[in-house]
């Protein structure tokens, strides 16, 4: 069967289940949304272990946090909440709104997060009544199938429609690329050329941006505590989320200190640029990133780039620079554990750093900031142009929503146009749903005179 018949035949299946599927009520279709999301839950050491084995990067550790942590929040926030009929009645405006499925969704998942990427776009698309078609990463196709396979076994002791959620065994950029095609609407989480393809299909296509965390940290805060959060989200699945921490802007008075503590709490500092240099031309040869380093561990690292000396027990290397933004190829995104670190004099400084640092790569994402004066964190979103900044957190597992903040659980963080992206929030349910307004006339509503409207 060629490519073309295949994807049909798999778009037919998914409309059948999905004209069954929207028939059914608020209470079945959130049923089947818990049922996958346990699903994943309640397998995640399975599904964390053959991710690792079969993409060969990240921890094993840390992909069973994100199966479970996913899961849970991602059910939590949306558990309780309207997708299907009538979701809200305005009274005051005479508008009811009435939430309709888009119909066949696809989605094209990433090798970084091969488990929770299907289970979360499964999970929003299925709140609004839709079906799925899912097209894995090559190197990730094994772990993808099992994830569908566990999502499914759940779904049919629901008695629900058989092919409400597809996957492509053995995915190619062909597939992926057609798929996008066939579909009424496409999630696309990869890389830059990736998400253009999405773009460029024809149907309306919800990608992301590239990811490359700035952290700005001020002169009020506890260091100590400070260095613990940075390196749990840099070292976070050993730093290939597109929410880790990537580089750190501190006050130059301070630098010492952010060392010392970065140190105590198990980083590695390079403090020469001999030794810097060293990583540059590694992994950023010709100021393009060696793919060879993504998701790589401290030793495989140091082995790299010939770093010498590095204690076993290192959890992330810190490295100084010796410039920012496109003066310093340390400034982009890194897919292994290593921050770079930046000083600055005044909180103008740092803002700007962190500007320059984005405009290289990342613009659109995410920043944390790190202090505990509102004038400094409120003034960060008129210099740095992201979606979304995390006050005092770690921006590993915060960025991406958490059960102890209010962003939405998500794998698939958009950039808004900075990144141009359609969106510039963390992808929920509402975004794979059509809403019809019912609007009727209101009886009393005070209508103004041309005066009163143009009046100063």
């Amino acid at each position: 069967m060629e490519a073309h018949e295949y994807l049909q035949s798999l778009v037919a299946a998914a409309r059948v289940a999905q004209k069954e599927y929207e028939k059914m009520p608020q209470a079945q279709v959130d049923a089947a949304v818990k049922a996958i999301g346990k699903a994943v839950y309640d397998n995640a050491e399975e599904l964390a272990h053959m991710a690792v084995e079969e993409t060969r990067m990240g921890r094993y550790d840390s992909k069973i946090a994100k199966c479970k942590n996913k899961s849970k929040s991602t059910w939590w926030r949306m558990k309780d909440l309207k997708s299907r009929g009538i979701i809200e009645r305005d009274e005051v405006n005479g508008i009811m709104k009435v939430a309709k499925p888009i119909g066949v969704v696809g989605c094209v998942t990433a090798t970084t997060n091969p488990v929770i990427n299907p289970m979360h776009n499964s999970m929003c698309a299925l709140k609004c009544g839709n079906a799925v078609i899912i097209c894995p990463h090559p190197r990730a196709k094994g772990v993808g199938v099992r994830t569908v396979e566990l999502m499914n076994e759940a779904l049919d002791k629901l008695g629900m429609p058989k092919n409400l959620i597809q996957i492509i065994a053995e995915p190619t950029m062909e597939l992926s690329a057609g798929l996008m095609k066939e579909v009424d609407l496409c999630i696309c989480t990869g890389g830059p050329g990736l998400v253009k393809v999405a773009y460029s299909s024809g149907k309306p296509a919800l990608g992301v941006g590239q990811g490359n965390v700035q952290v700005l940290v001020d002169r009020d805060v506890d260091y100590n505590e400070v260095a613990k959060m940075v390196i749990t989200g840099r070292t976070f699945d050993n730093g290939v989320l597109c929410t880790c921490e990537q580089n750190v802007i501190c006050p130059k008075d301070k630098v010492e200190e952010m060392i010392a503590a970065l140190k105590a709490n198990g980083a590695y500092y390079i403090s020469t640029q001999e030794e810097a240099d060293k990583v540059r031309e590694s992994a950023f040869p010709d100021g393009i990133f060696n793919k060879v380093w993504t998701g790589t561990t401290i030793q495989q690292m140091a082995d790299l780039a010939g770093l010498e000396n590095v204690p076993e027990d290192t959890k992330v290397i810190v490295s100084c620079t010796k410039g920012y933004g496109r003066n310093e190829v340390l400034a982009k995104e890194k897919l292994f554990p290593m921050l770079a670190l930046f000083t600055y004099d005044t909180w103008e400084e740092c803002m700007e750093i962190a500007r320059a640092n984005l405009a290289v790569e990342g613009m659109g994402h995410s920043c944390v900031i790190h202090s505990n004066t509102t004038e400094h964190i409120e003034a960060v979103p008129n210099v740095v142009d992201v979606s979304r900044y995390a006050v005092n957190q770690v921006g590993g597992t915060a960025l991406g929503g958490a059960m102890d903040n209010g962003l939405n659980p998500t794998t698939t963080l958009g950039c808004g146009t900075w990144g141009n992206n359609a969106i510039s929030e963390n992808l929920w349910f509402t975004h794979l749903m059509n809403v019809s307004r019912i609007s009727y006339k209101v009886k009393d509503m005070y209508i103004p005179s041309d005066e009163e409207i143009w009046a100063d």
